[in-house]
């Protein structure tokens, strides 16, 4: 170290940030783009969201809305742990979601949260029909569909497609959710929840 350099020359504050939170090591969580202004809030993967591991034990359920602040792909897990000899399972549901990132990642090349964010815009319905019934008289109405019940509709829709499609099938369950995924982030009818969300709107459209 040479005499002259002074303390402010040697501190490089770089050298003491915190290392950036990438997904299991590897997915940037930072520069995903959310095209659609209603659901940015919702689709929790960047900035205070960023986890390393989609495993974060917290009691989302305790109040209402509170589940808004887990990442979003700590969602798509635990909506994986569905069917009562899966329940519980969250670490089998982790590696699943693991294994279908790392698939979509080697389809693609791209990064597989921004094909997951595309996907969650993409399969939640827009407009649903409700039951109004008065003096027994019982008809559908149609209703808008708040963002975070898009969100959690197309995470809902993603994974039972996904799990309907590997039951009895030589496929893993990992790659009929990679499959579900890329085919709903490309908004193509072979994603059953894209096609499910159709569905939902043409009923509500008949219902206006």
């Amino acid at each position: 170290q040479k005499p002259e350099q002074t303390m402010a020359s040697r501190f490089n504050p770089a050298d003491f940030y915190a290392t950036e939170p990438k997904l299991w090591g590897k997915w940037e969580t930072e520069g995903i783009n959310v095209t659609d202004e209603s659901l940015k809030d919702y689709i929790t993967l960047s900035g205070k969201y960023a986890v390393f591991v989609p495993h974060t034990a917290g009691r989302y359920q305790k109040k209402r809305f509170r589940k808004v602040a887990c990442p979003l792909v700590e969602r798509l897990l635990n909506s994986m742990m569905m069917h009562g000899r899966n329940a519980g399972k969250k670490l089998l549901a982790m590696r699943i979601v693991r294994q279908a990132l790392e698939i979509i990642h080697l389809v693609t090349g791209e990064n597989p949260l921004q094909i997951l964010a595309n996907a969650v815009q993409n399969s939640g319905p827009r407009e649903d029909s409700t039951r109004i019934g008065s003096a027994g008289v019982v008809r559908r109405q149609a209703v808008d569909v708040s963002p975070l019940r898009r969100v959690n509709q197309a995470i809902y829709l993603m994974s039972i497609g996904s799990r309907n499609q590997s039951f009895r099938n030589l496929k893993s369950i990992a790659e009929c959710l990679a499959d579900e995924i890329m085919n709903a982030a490309a908004n193509s009818q072979n994603s059953f929840a894209v096609k499910k969300k159709d569905e939902i709107e043409r009923v509500a459209m008949a219902n206006r």
